[in-house]
């Protein structure tokens, strides 16, 4: 089982040992869905995958008290299952800059809806020659829009 009592500092000293390069990214993930995973899968390739989720608690002072729709610890085992993912870690700050600190990411990764300008860490990260990289996202496809779909009970199929 993945992160089983796992300390983050000794899972980035293991790859850079064995000169693996770090890819990190973070997010809500909740109600996963097909952008999510391309974008993770497109992640994983510049290095072995680190992902962070925002707590339940973090969720509610982002998005409001109706988020999250999937508790942490269910998104946190969906994303777990994923075998592309080499780590899945849960944090209950507003930003992860603390995690991004910690690990030294060779690669800060956050879907195209972020400008390289907004994306928490990316000063940090580009400090050590690390680089920030935007991946485009499946047009149309959101969490948001998902929710406003069943909320008017449109068809789904366009999904």
């Amino acid at each position: 089982m993945k992160n089983k009592n796992v300390n983050i500092e000794s899972i980035t000293t293991m790859y850079r040992i064995f000169g693996g390069k770090i890819a990190f990214t973070n997010g809500v993930f909740d109600l996963l869905h097909c952008g999510h995973v391309d974008c993770l899968r497109k992640a994983r390739e510049y290095g072995h995958l680190i992902v962070a989720i925002n707590s339940d608690n973090s969720v509610r002072k982002i998005k409001g008290q109706h988020r999250p729709i999937i508790l942490q610890d269910q998104r946190k085992y969906m994303l777990d299952s994923l075998s592309f993912i080499d780590h899945v870690f849960i944090f209950d700050e507003l930003t992860p800059i603390d995690l991004i600190k910690k690990i030294k990411p060779d690669f800060l990764i956050k879907g195209e809806d972020w400008t390289i300008d907004e994306i928490v860490g990316r000063e940090f990260v580009e400090s050590y020659g690390g680089k920030v990289i935007n991946i485009p996202l499946i047009e149309g496809i959101s969490t948001t829009k998902i929710i406003e779909k069943c909320k008017n009970h449109t068809n789904l199929e366009d999904y």
